[in-house]
């Protein structure tokens, strides 16, 4: 059986490389911008601030969770933990799993607070661990280990039933997130990992008291092949390497059902320009999330290469906003686009 920690290690390692990313689209190619000619604005007076959870942020990203839980997750969460503190951005870290069955591996989690005191950071646990509820004194080992602002479930049977030594019970995880939304004062964000959400899920999360859903649809890293490369000495199983809904499917349902339920939405999975983001938002997220461009820019450059990053995207938005003639992004909407032909 593999140690979690070295999983944690393998995850991280597997899901910067190109093998690993989807084939099927996010959808977001089939669309293009209503250009504005006559935009009437001064570029340097556009913002790219938005709002989640009430909150105000600098840009529309939320730094999506998945560092945490072996030794060398530690520098990684503290190189995004700094950023988002100077940039005031959310982040939230990778699954708790860990640190609940290994207390030594809390360190690798809390060091985020400590280099972000004043930031947005979400807690994160399974949402198979939730199953006939979560203890208390786990929750609040989970919430106060980074004095967390909010709480992410994440939704994995894709990758679970991928991986060999993968969970393969999911019955009463809905009961297990309708409880730990009462047991917690914290908003609970529900995610997928890169499979979507669809409608009828949305529908059941948010009967079940879910304020903000993260669709994580198809286009990006696929976890089924994640798994299928961590285990090139066992037989893999392919069929299921482009299992999921496509992010703007995704999209699309739920802004139906946003109109009228009023929770907010995030959109991820294959978020990897300011096109992305924009289209995202045109098309009724409220906010985006990214992580694997993230920790590859990490990883290849450190924190000066997540500046970099960062830094092409909010300009490359600006840029987009005025050619659209917008001041800034709750401006944008679904008429800014024309599908192709």
């Amino acid at each position: 059986m593999t140690d979690i920690r070295d999983r944690k290690k393998d995850h991280v390692e597997l899901t910067v490389t190109d093998g690993t990313q989807y084939n099927t689209p996010t959808g977001f190619d089939q669309y293009y911008f209503d250009h504005n000619a006559l935009p009437e604005l001064d570029y340097n007076s556009v913002t790219t601030k938005a709002k989640l959870l009430g909150r105000t942020f600098d840009f529309p990203l939320f730094i999506s969770s998945m560092t945490g839980g072996y030794a060398d997750a530690g520098p990684v969460n503290a190189v995004i933990a700094e950023f988002c503190e100077a940039e005031n951005l959310p982040f939230g870290v990778g699954s708790q799993r860990a640190m609940l069955e290994d207390e030594s591996l809390t360190d690798t989690f809390s060091i985020v607070r400590e280099k972000a005191p004043n930031a947005f950071i979400a807690s994160n646990i399974g949402g198979a661990q939730l199953i006939g509820g979560l203890k208390a004194n786990l929750l609040k080992r989970l919430i106060n280990s980074i004095e967390a602002d909010a709480l992410i479930v994440h939704l994995n049977p894709l990758q679970e039933l991928m991986q060999p030594e993968g969970d393969r019970y999911f019955k009463g995880i809905l009961n297990g997130i309708e409880k730990i939304v009462s047991d917690t004062q914290l908003p609970v964000i529900v995610k997928e990992t890169g499979a979507g959400i669809s409608l009828h899920t949305a529908k059941r999360l948010l009967n079940a008291g879910v304020k903000v859903i993260d669709i994580a649809g198809a286009g990006g890293t696929s976890w089924s092949k994640v798994e299928n490369f961590r285990h090139t000495n066992q037989k893999a199983n392919h069929s299921f390497d482009e299992w999921g809904i496509p992010t703007v499917e995704c999209l699309i349902e739920l802004s139906r059902l946003e109109c009228e339920r009023g929770f907010e939405m995030i959109a991820s999975g294959g978020i990897r320009s300011a096109f992305d983001i924009a289209k995202a938002i045109c098309l009724g997220a409220h906010f985006t999330a990214s992580a694997q461009p993230v920790i590859k820019a990490i990883k290849e450059d450190g924190y000066e290469g997540l500046e970099t990053l960062y830094k092409e995207l909010k300009n490359d938005l600006k840029t987009i906003l005025t050619l659209l003639g917008h001041p800034n992004i709750l401006k944008l909407n679904k008429s800014d686009l024309r599908r192709k032909a």
